[in-house]
């Protein structure tokens, strides 16, 4: 628990590749490796990112135990095991301990709406169903329901969860816990385009969709902060902003799954609901990543004539754009 109450920095929330409608597992694996290569302090699988809800309860599992397998104790895995009901959360967090994740990340359950007390009562009974740390996921956005700060102070006092991921953009938040849970409570922002800002309000790091795209860059921009280097820190922001902006112009994982396509990191393909891109999303994408590809190349080997790996036999065209 404490390798993840003490995270800081950039955690990808990474796509979960597909392939002939299969998850594509050797796309998945070089994926979390490009990751870790570039500075990534830590990996969600099977989040609203990786399409979990589109999952079979079996694809989470190998999902969940070969980004485990690939990680290898060098940074930890958190799985998400948000759900529509709590039984089938509970499940998902059952499945993933099996599987060696460090750490859960769990939302309330999706259109439903369920009350603070239910929210409180779905989070317990995750909770108590495994060892493992859990970060509460406010996001709103796809929940249709916001946890309100009492009630996310009411489970951090109980020591149901060590952390949230706070998807609300609400950049006057993490004083206001702080005030309620002390410093102890982990705060990461879920929101892009909202992130730097958040760490200057105090919060930890972010649980990053641009991540998957530019891993280094996102680590550069957290380590920026921790320096002190505050230059640095506002070039990297700007510089990512635009790349913020394109990932969401559809409804994510879209543009995302398009982006590391045109990277050649995975197959474009998405499960229903979710559909292909539209042509104006493909050519911003295009245009963006065209004007970050060097920068990013450029973080990246930095990154690792700094930081050695540990693993060899992975080629760095693969850790760049």
């Amino acid at each position: 628990m404490d390798k993840i109450g003490a995270l800081s920095g950039s955690i990808a929330a990474l796509a979960t590749p597909f392939c002939d409608h299969a998850v594509d597992t050797d796309a998945l694996a070089m994926l979390c490796e490009r990751q870790i290569l570039c500075g990534t302090a830590a990996l969600l699988v099977c989040g609203s990112t990786g399409e979990a809800s589109s999952l079979s309860m079996p694809e989470y599992f190998e999902a969940v135990r070969l980004v485990v397998a690939v990680s290898d104790g060098r940074i930890p895995v958190i799985a998400g095991c948000s759900a529509g009901a709590t039984e089938r959360a509970v499940e998902g967090a059952r499945l993933a301990a099996s599987a060696g994740a460090d750490a859960l990340l769990c939302a309330p359950p999706a259109y439903v709406k369920p009350t603070q007390e239910g929210i409180f009562a779905h989070v317990r009974a995750v909770s108590h169903a495994t060892n493992l740390p859990i970060i509460l996921y406010d996001v709103p956005g796809r929940t249709g329901v916001s946890i309100a700060d009492e009630t996310v102070a009411r489970l951090f006092e109980r020591s149901l969860i060590i952390g949230v991921k706070d998807a609300t953009a609400d950049l006057a938040r993490p004083p206001r816990l702080r005030v309620l849970c002390g410093e102890g409570l982990l705060q990461m922002s879920g929101d892009d385009a909202t992130a730097a800002a958040y760490r200057a309000m105090g919060g930890a790091g972010c649980i990053s969709v641009t991540a998957n795209v530019t891993p280094a860059l996102c680590a550069a921009l957290h380590r920026a902060w921790e320096s002190g280097h505050l230059p640095r820190f506002a070039a990297l922001r700007d510089m990512l902003a635009e790349l913020h902006r394109a990932l969401f112009l559809e409804s994510n994982p879209i543009p995302l799954k398009a982006a590391l396509a045109m990277l050649r990191l995975c197959g474009p393909g998405l499960r229903l609901p979710l559909t292909t891109a539209a042509r104006p999303t493909r050519e911003r994408l295009a245009a963006t990543l065209a004007r970050i590809a060097g920068n990013e190349e450029r973080e990246a080997r930095d990154f690792l004539t700094l930081v050695p790996p540990n693993r060899s036999g992975f080629s760095l065209r693969c850790s760049t754009l």
